[in-house]
């Protein structure tokens, strides 16, 4: 492949990565604004939050097993479909429920979207191309936690906080054209065949998990089913041939290190 392309790819996937972590600074900045213009209460305007992190924290795994199966390319392109759908809709959102639901379905494009732009990363680079690959977009996530603040805040203090969700339309475009001109086509890393089980516990589990964290009633109930749902996750990849999420990963000392490091950074943020 030309260095061209390879560098052509690796702004594709930065690009698209960036866009997710900054539709949620958006959010964070434009809170005040969006309550005051749709009229939301303080337990509405947190579902608007809420809405997109169980079906992104839900569906995370599945997203990603879906790229091994049909298709990182068609899968990430999919992914870019849906979110700009989404971006557009929460623009367009002149209510609650509108709002809620739209941030509800960004949330599924950005479960596809976040493991695939990792997933494709890894599949277009090598040695130590890949290495620094991985270190740019270990900094765009620092680069967007921090700078896509200050872009949130001028969308929302300067334009409006719509202008910076259907910036996402465009954008998302862009990159889809782009990733059918210059990404290759890849083919599926596995039989084609979903673990339907391990996919069930996994969208009960993590989207129980999310709700007994940010949810206003049942909590306890939420984190229980959370507890069993998990547990039969990990029984089920354990037990079957195909599983989403091999729990061989997690034999690997540096690997398990880094995981535990990101959950506990992630956890502050």
């Amino acid at each position: 492949m030309k260095k061209t392309n390879k560098k052509v790819i690796l702004a594709i996937i930065l690009i698209s990565y960036f866009m997710i972590l900054l539709d949620n600074s958006i959010i964070f900045t434009g809170t005040v604004k969006i309550a005051a213009e749709l009229n939301l209460s303080q337990t509405t305007l947190s579902w608007v939050t809420n809405a997109y992190s169980l079906t992104f924290g839900g569906l995370l795994l599945l997203g990603g097993s879906i790229g091994d199966i049909i298709g990182r390319k068609r899968v990430f392109m999919i992914g870019l479909t849906v979110f700009a759908v989404g971006s557009l809709l929460v623009g367009l959102a002149n209510s609650a429920v509108m709002i809620i639901l739209a941030r509800a379905f960004q949330g599924i494009g950005s479960a596809i979207l976040a493991p695939t732009t990792l997933a494709l990363l890894m599949d277009s680079f090598s040695g130590e191309a890949r290495t620094r690959a991985i270190a740019a977009y270990g900094a765009t996530a620092g680069i967007g936690a921090s700078i896509g603040l200050v872009i949130g805040g001028i969308f929302a203090s300067l334009l409006s906080w719509r202008d910076g969700f259907f910036i996402n339309v465009p954008i998302a475009i862009i990159m889809i054209g782009l990733t059918v001109l210059f990404i290759p086509t890849t083919q599926a890393t596995q039989a084609k065949r979903l673990d339907l089980i391990g996919a069930l516990t996994s969208i009960i589990g993590m989207t129980a998990l999310v709700y007994s964290l940010v949810g206003q009633q049942g909590r306890l109930l939420a984190l229980l089913v959370a507890v069993v749902a998990i547990a039969t996750f990990i029984w089920q990849e354990a037990r079957t041939k195909q599983p989403m999420m091999p729990l061989c990963l997690f034999a690997d000392c540096e690997r398990l290190g880094g995981y535990i490091a990101r959950f506990f950074y992630l956890g502050q943020c």
